[in-house]
């Protein structure tokens, strides 16, 4: 498909303009250009003769009646917002958040897979682009760490700096991490989103199963990444409309951020119309006739 059937007008309405400028283009061609009704009663001769001497500009009216035209047909079609679609719109990064659930239980922080947990964290948040974020850190309770923020740099600054003793609650329970994750997309007022659970595996029961029910009502998805899968993590994973993710797939998890945010938002039926307005640049190219209009005579 070529840009040119993917355009569309932002503001049609100015387009109603447009006869009136055709009419004046055959009010002006009508009339006698440059000298008006002068040119049938002066003899041809003496005419020649006065554009000899510099008398009379040979059609400098119609040239500049016409310039005048086109310079307010482009402007008209400027304010009438010509568009086309951005597909990598930026404007689409509140439609759709992103809320990791971090286990920061002692079995979890002091454990083998502490690092490679991190680590597969810090590539979903690089992966993100324009998506919103945010952290949430649990152990025997939850806290927010992070409200949903465009700053994903920052945020992955500060999941890299929990330890064992950031949650000083003992104990593993995801399910308050995932009802914190819940209202924090509720609140923020996102169409869609994706809560992704960072766990050693522990406490995944039905508590966990109903936390992610609620949050497939809310049209977000729950991903589980968990050291090996487990019929626990994938029963949870299918509760939340989302997948299930070990610690090796870490390519596989970046790329499932990266490519769904839009796509998913599409498939609800949301209508994402970004588009970036070409106006301006009949606007600048307006301003080349235009500039007939200001064309002095050298004496």
């Amino acid at each position: 498909m070529s840009v040119f059937t993917d355009i569309a007008l932002l503001r049609p309405t100015w387009l109603l303009l447009l006869p009136a400028l055709v009419l004046v283009a055959v009010f002006l061609r009508r009339q006698s250009v440059g000298l008006g009704d002068w040119t049938r009663v002066i003899d041809p001769a003496m005419m020649v003769a006065l554009r000899a001497l510099g008398r009379v500009e040979a059609d400098s009216t119609g040239a500049r009646g016409m310039a005048a035209l086109i310079t307010a047909a482009l402007v008209v079609l400027a304010l009438a917002g010509p568009a086309i679609e951005r597909r990598e719109a930026a404007a689409f990064r509140n439609l759709d958040g992103v809320v990791f659930v971090l286990d920061a239980s002692k079995s979890a922080t002091e454990g083998s897979d502490w690092i490679a947990m991190q680590t597969i964290a810090r590539y979903g948040i690089a992966a993100l682009g324009s998506r919103p974020a945010g952290l949430v850190i649990f152990a025997g309770d939850a806290y927010v760490a992070t409200d949903l923020t465009a700053d994903t740099r920052q945020l992955g600054i500060t999941l890299s700096l929990v330890d064992a003793e950031t949650v000083p609650d003992p104990g593993s329970r995801p399910h308050l991490g995932l009802a914190l994750a819940r209202d924090m997309l509720q609140s923020s007022g996102v169409l869609a989103g994706d809560v992704v659970l960072i766990s050693d595996g522990a406490g995944l029961g039905p508590e966990a199963l109903k936390r992610a029910s609620d949050i497939a009502g809310q049209k977000a998805r729950l991903s589980v990444i968990v050291p090996q899968t487990s019929p626990a993590a994938e029963t949870l994973a299918a509760a939340g409309a989302g997948k299930v993710f070990n610690l090796a797939q870490i390519d596989d998890f970046a790329g499932f951020l990266g490519r769904s945010g839009r796509d998913r938002l599409e498939e609800q039926e949301y209508k994402l119309l970004f588009r970036a307005d070409l106006g301006r640049y009949l606007l600048l190219a307006a301003l080349i006739p235009a500039l007939i209009l200001f064309r002095r005579r050298l004496v």
